[in-house]
């Protein structure tokens, strides 16, 4: 169901918080996430507390990147799949990350019409998150979100991109399994694809594979297999398979989340899933770090206006960049 958009307020001790997530409180949770998608510092430290303590409590969901061009039907596909999913026990969290407002850096919050089956599912979590400005519209606390669904005992994440930018590098990095959509038609220029995101794919699925489109989507598989052969898997256990797929019709789907299984398996059975998870902590730490480092660098204004003013001379070309740089690590006392 689609969480509501509270707000930070009455409800903020880490213990009530923690015990209602642990009981699947879809309230607290979805208080929780707000929690720590607050920029206050005094929800900042309340947060690293409730994530502290529900730390054992995570890590054993299936996390799934799902990205794909404008139009290619994500929104339909995770509805479906979803449902299925719910359909055969598991529960289910959809983190759809939205266009973020240009004036209020507010989501758009479309989820509940473009998931309409998930958003009436009991076993479903729907959780839109604004992008406010973070890279390629990935929402800043994507990472968080995800430890405190799992902590409610959701054992499937989905993660929905925009689609644009460099938005699927960086899902990619913080998820199990990368899945990219694709139309049918690909054509020679295969969509307009680049080719770093066929590199980070753990399996492509050319949708609206039904009716008229079946033949061109197979088509377009074809295409896609050829691509994928000259290029250099990311592991040496998994060759991402090529899947034609009808998220609106229902079809493909049950194959498709079978190839994203067998590829827990294979990877776990190697050690390569614990060392792709421990790696992924260990850049969420340091991509955390520049991020604090950032904020304290422009929070006293004084200092901000000098930084501005460095910026200003390097693009009118009068200092060149890397005198300002170490003049702004002078001022940080680096």
């Amino acid at each position: 169901m689609t969480a509501p958009s509270a707000a930070p307020g009455p409800t903020l001790d880490p213990d009530l918080l923690h015990d209602g997530i642990l009981a699947g409180n879809r309230a607290m949770l979805a208080r929780a996430i707000t929690l720590v998608e607050s920029r206050k510092r005094e929800h900042r430290d309340l947060a690293r507390q409730l994530l502290t303590r529900l730390m054992p409590h995570t890590g054993r969901a299936h996390r799934v990147g799902i990205t794909g061009v404008p139009g290619v039907g994500k929104s339909t596909t995770i509805d479906t799949l979803g449902s299925n999913l719910t359909a055969a026990g598991h529960r289910v969290a959809v983190l759809a990350v939205d266009p973020s407002s240009t004036r209020t850096g507010g989501s758009i919050l479309g989820d509940k019409t473009r998931m309409a089956q998930l958003a009436v599912d009991p076993r479903a979590f729907i959780r839109p998150s604004p992008s406010a400005g973070t890279l390629g519209g990935v929402a800043a606390k994507t990472r968080e979100t995800m430890l405190l669904c799992e902590a409610a005992g959701f054992d499937v994440i989905l993660v929905e991109t925009v689609g644009i930018g460099q938005s699927e590098t960086t899902v990619a990095e913080m998820v199990d399994f990368f899945l990219v959509l694709m139309l049918p038609g690909a054509g020679d220029e295969l969509q307009g694809i680049k080719k770093g995101v066929l590199e980070i794919a753990d399996l492509i699925a050319v949708n609206k594979a039904d009716g008229e489109g079946a033949m061109r989507a197979r088509a377009a598989a074809s295409d896609y297999r050829s691509a994928l052969h000259i290029l250099s898997p990311r592991s040496p256990t998994w060759s991402p398979p090529v899947v034609t797929i009808s998220g609106l019709a229902n079809e493909g789907l049950d194959a498709m989340w079978a190839q994203v299984e067998l590829h827990r398996a294979k990877m776990q059975a190697t050690g390569e899933w614990g060392e792709r998870r421990a790696g992924q902590q260990v850049a969420w730490m340091w991509d955390m770090l520049q991020q604090r480092l950032m904020e304290a660098l422009t929070r006293d204004p004084d200092r901000a206006a000098r930084i501005r003013t460095f910026e200003s001379e390097v693009r009118a070309g009068r200092v060149p960049a890397s005198v300002a740089v170490e003049d702004i690590a002078e001022l940080m006392g680096l």
